[in-house]
Parts: structure tokens; sequence; C-alpha cells
């Protein structure tokens, strides 16, 4: 399985995004421009030209018509994928730090991070069918109960009746859609005991995997938000996906970027480790970055796999056929 290395920004690597058809992946950075790849050879299509802080989130509507990224500078955009031009702009007193469509793109959840007085929210936006109709207006805005502290990531939950959260406080939240109140929260006990980096879900929204600094991934009910299964991964998790073929897990990470000039890069465990998602065991790891992963993804057909580093370098992996008849 050779990498193909995707060389075009020039600073860590924040996100990483298929689109539907998985023939489009899409990057964010802390270089200010997300960045459109061809998914199967690796080639850059184009750059989103606008922001003016790191690019922390993306998502790309079902259709592959729109994209929507969340940045430091405070801002949250709406891009049109094929041209490139900006269509909206959300403004707000924090910066955005994750985004996400709902199913059928009218609606997008984005979060905001504590900052001066202000405290981290969810925020849900209308999305206009026609970019001249777009308000900025927020159909609903959910304050975190430990306000202080950032929400990472949320995203829409089956059916856009739920949104989930995580984030800091190391507490996962299921909030109702339509009234914001908040149906139910992760006890201390079972949940992470860490920061919540990562969230990521299943092909059918049934269940869902979170990522944590306390260095485990944990697989979730979606609905009840049951612990389901845990992953020991040894380091601190940044990033986590899921096989939509396969019962997979793959989980990058890495320790944290300031301590890695102390360390010999393979004592880095800069790795993306797959482990078995029924059985709990490490089945593989892809090296490769020289530095933390801060992004994974999997292509939705499964047979491929993308992720991004602190180096700055993105590498995607197409499996050899041997993967898929991986035995434990």
């Amino acid at each position: 399985m050779r990498p193909i290395l995707m060389k075009g920004h020039e600073r860590p690597l924040t996100f990483l995004r298929y689109n539907r058809d998985g023939d489009m992946l899409f990057s964010c950075a802390k270089d200010h421009t997300p960045t459109l790849w061809y998914a199967d050879n690796g080639q850059r299509h184009g750059t989103y030209r606008g922001h003016n802080g790191a690019v922390w989130c993306c998502d790309v509507s079902r259709d592959s018509s729109r994209l929507i990224t969340g940045s430091a500078d405070q801002t949250a955009k709406l891009w049109d994928v094929k041209t490139g031009k900006q269509l909206f702009s959300f403004k707000f007193s924090s910066p955005a730090r994750s985004v996400d469509f709902s199913v059928g793109d009218k609606l997008a959840v984005i979060t905001t991070d504590p900052f001066m007085e202000r405290t981290s929210a969810i925020h849900v936006k209308r999305i206009a069918d026609d970019p001249q109709d777009q308000v900025s207006d927020s159909v609903l805005v959910l304050e975190n109960p430990e306000g202080r502290k950032r929400i990472n990531r949320a995203v829409w939950g089956p059916l856009n009746q739920t949104i989930v959260s995580g984030g800091e406080d190391a507490i996962l939240r299921i909030w109702d859609a339509e009234t914001g109140k908040l149906l139910k929260e992760t006890d201390k006990e079972v949940g992470h005991k860490q920061t919540i980096t990562s969230l990521c879900k299943s092909a059918d929204d049934s269940h869902f995997l979170t990522g944590s600094l306390d260095k485990t991934a944990k697989l979730w009910d979606m609905r009840t938000l049951t612990l389901i299964k845990t992953y020991t991964s040894g380091v601190p998790v940044n990033a986590v996906s899921m096989s939509p073929l396969l019962d997979h897990v793959v989980i990058g990470g890495g320790q944290d970027a300031s301590a890695v000039t102390t360390t010999d890069h393979r004592a880095g465990n800069f790795e993306a480790k797959f482990y078995d998602k029924i059985l709990q065991e490490e089945i593989g790891g892809v090296k490769g970055h020289f530095g933390p992963i801060n992004a994974l993804a999997f292509n939705p057909d499964g047979r491929s796999f993308s992720s991004g580093g602190e180096d700055g370098y993105v590498r995607l992996h197409h499996f050899d056929s041997d993967y898929f008849n991986i035995k434990i």
C-alpha cells in the first residue's frame, strides 16, 4: 500500500472530509485555505480563498455543490464547490470550531469557542437554496452548561432530530434539535476522562466514535448514548474514523506537538492504528507522518483512507487486496 503524498498546505492539517460520492477530498489546515483534491490520484483541484485564520472544520453537501467551513477568523463560510466562489459568511463573536450539514442540507450546526466573556455555544442556521436568500440569523442557539470549556465537535443525530456534541469537559451531550432541550449526557464513570477531540458518525447514523486525549476512542449508540466499545491507543487521540465497508475503526494521534522535538519520531507513535470494531483488538498500523495525526477520513466506498498531520501533508492510501481479507 503506497501512499500518495499530497502537499498543498503550509501549516498543520486540521480536518479531512470526503464528499458523498467519494471522488473528492476536502482538507482544512491552519493556513487559511481549504483545499479540494481528487480522491483517486491526489491531484489538487483548487482552493477556497477568503478566510483570515486557521480553518478548523468543513462539510460538503450531499450533491457536492456547497462547502461550509468554520474558521478561527470568527466566521463560517458557504462556498460554491465548483467555482470556489464565496456565497455567504456567517459572522460570530468567537472562532467557529465545528460545522455539519443536516440530512437534506437545509440546516447547518456550527459551534463557537469560548472567547473573552463569550461562552461556548452551538448555533443552528437555516441554509437557503438560493444564496441570495441566505440570512445569518440562528434558528436555535444552545449554550454549553460548562460555558468556559470549548465544544470541539457537534453533529446531527438520526433524521436531524437531535444534535450530539462533545468537547473539553469530556462529556457527550444529546440535544433536541427542535427545542434545544438537553436530553442526555454521558456519565463521568463510563465516559472519557479528558478532552474529546473528535467525533465520527457511522454511515447509517446508528452509532458514532469519539476520540479523546485520555488515549482512548469509544463507540457509542447514537440514540441512547450507551457505551458499546472502547479502543485503547497508548497516545492521545486527535482523530478517529470508521470504515463504511468492514468492521474497522482507525485512530490517529501522537503526543502533543509541543513535546515532539524531545523524542524520536518512532517513539512519538504518529501512526494511524486500525482496530477491529467488534473485538477491540489492534489489527495494524500505517506509519508515515512526521508528527501527530490531526485528521482522518475513510472514503465512503471503504477502499481508501486519508490522513492529515501536523507535518502539513495529506497522505492518501488505497488499500491492497489483502487488507480486505484480514482475519483475526
